[in-house]
């Protein structure tokens, strides 16, 4: 049983590395963005970083969860 509980508990760790590997993606794709949109001239570009910094501080939360979760 033990090699079984082994496994589960490698497989896991195959999980959270990866799923930490895609939100730290979605951070370093949110942090271009905003430095794209630099300061805002039109309503538009003011929108989108708005949105692109509420997305970054949301995923960047989640990352700090899913490290205190457990290490990786």
């Amino acid at each position: 049983m033990d090699m079984h509980d082994s496994a589960a508990d490698l497989s896991e760790r195959k999980r959270r590395r990866i799923r930490l590997a895609r939100l730290e993606a979605d951070i370093a794709y949110f942090q271009a963005r905003l430095e794209m949109i630099g300061e805002p001239k039109t309503a538009n570009q003011l929108t989108q970083r708005k949105a692109f910094m509420l997305l970054l501080e949301t995923v960047s939360t989640k990352v700090a969860q899913v490290r205190r979760a457990r290490p990786v």
